[in-house]
């Protein structure tokens, strides 16, 4: 047998610590942050004292050097019970820190990461603007050489992580060039938060994440050195996609996770809400609601952790990435209807967490390449 179905006794201890943790310390304010649409500082540095930053850092910069199932488990057992504090680890890890780690030079390794491990410093990744979302070639930020430095204009939206006082930085795909071909020259440049220049927004009033940072960026003559690209001039394309492929396994984390925590409200609350005189889970339409739930996850989770173990194996995960990024995504919104369709009426009101967890799928079908582009790039790795 090459794969393992039982998780090592470090697995389950980390799965225990962060769910332990969510239980305790998101869950009883979760509510109240989602309303308030209010970023938690607290519960963030929290979670870096638990060590849920720089996951997949190597330890020689201050990282836990986790492999990447041990780090879909922490996404996963956070995003069952508040996704927006999932979404902060997520887009921290796989989209801050995780392309300085693989792609930085050393200097660039030393300067920023052992503090983006900690916690006390997040980091985000421009790469969406108004008019470049699926196609991400389209970018229409430009950096100019000037003198000794590359001047930034442009502007990023919905950007996870940019705009809170604990942001450190962000790394900017920007226009160098074109290429032969006509095709834009893209290059990624790490961007410190006090550069002048750089202005970042609170974005307010979304649907979901509504506890999650998320900003506008905007970049008015943004001078950044040569020694801040990230990679070689010219590889920002490829860097952005590979850094895609690492945070779909996240996002379907997240989707994971998301699924399995409405799967719990509503089998606890079928077991409790009566109906004609019985439970509702004694009623045979409810019942084959939350086998479906269970079955789908159950799915969900081979794939997202066969994918995980790829990664791990350094063997090909991308087009794996995209599928698990695909069906978790769609199944945490089919558990959150469902779910909200047994607590009926009272799954509409907001003092029930089913009814964010409807809200907070939404997103999961969108960031990080749309459904739509899932299914086209899959189609791509079958011709």
């Amino acid at each position: 047998m090459s794969y393992s179905f039982v998780e090592s006794d470090e697995l389950k201890l980390l799965r225990e610590t962060v769910a332990n943790f969510a239980e305790k310390e998101i869950k009883p304010i979760a509510q109240q942050l989602d309303k308030q649409e209010k970023f938690s500082h607290h519960l963030t540095e929290q979670m870096g004292n638990l060590g849920l930053f720089g996951t997949i850092v190597s330890q020689d910069f201050g990282g836990q050097g986790m492999d990447y199932l041990s780090y879909a488990v922490a996404v996963e057992e956070l995003a069952k019970i508040d996704s927006s504090q999932a979404a902060t680890i997520a887009a921290h890890n796989s989209l801050g820190a995780g392309p300085i780690f693989y792609y930085g030079s050393q200097e660039q390794k030393d300067k920023f990461l052992p503090n983006l491990c900690t916690g006390r410093g997040l980091w985000g990744f421009g790469l969406t603007e108004p008019n470049a979302g699926s196609d991400a070639q389209a970018t229409q930020t430009t950096a100019k050489y000037v003198g000794d430095s590359w001047v930034l204009n442009g502007q990023k939206i919905w950007i996870t992580n940019s705009a809170t006082d604990m942001t450190k930085g962000l790394t900017i795909q920007a226009v160098t060039g074109r290429l032969k071909d006509g095709r834009p020259e893209l290059t990624c440049f790490l961007v410190p938060y006090n550069t002048p220049g750089l202005n970042c927004r609170p974005m307010s009033d979304k649907m979901m994440w509504r506890a999650s940072n998320t900003g506008e960026v905007f970049l008015d003559d943004v001078k950044v050195p040569d020694h801040l690209i990230l990679g070689r001039k010219g590889q920002g394309f490829k860097i952005m996609m590979e850094t895609l492929d690492n945070g779909r396994i996240s996002i379907a984390a997240m989707g994971l996770g998301l699924a399995k925590g409405a799967l719990n409200l509503s089998l606890n609350y079928a077991k409790e809400r009566k109906s004609f005189g019985v439970p509702l889970i004694k009623h045979q339409a409810i019942a084959f609601k939350l086998a479906d739930m269970a079955t789908r996850i159950e799915a969900a989770e081979n794939l997202l952790y066969k994918c995980c173990w790829a990664k791990q194996k350094k063997l090909a995960f991308a087009k794996l990435a995209c599928m698990a990024k695909l069906y978790c995504s769609e199944v945490a919104e089919f558990c959150s209807r469902e779910g909200q369709q047994i607590f009926g009426g009272y799954g509409l009101m907001k003092e029930y967490p089913i009814e964010r967890f409807y809200r907070d799928a939404a997103l999961l079908r969108i960031g990080e390449g749309t459904s739509e582009i899932q299914r086209l790039v899959i189609s791509r790795y079958l011709n």
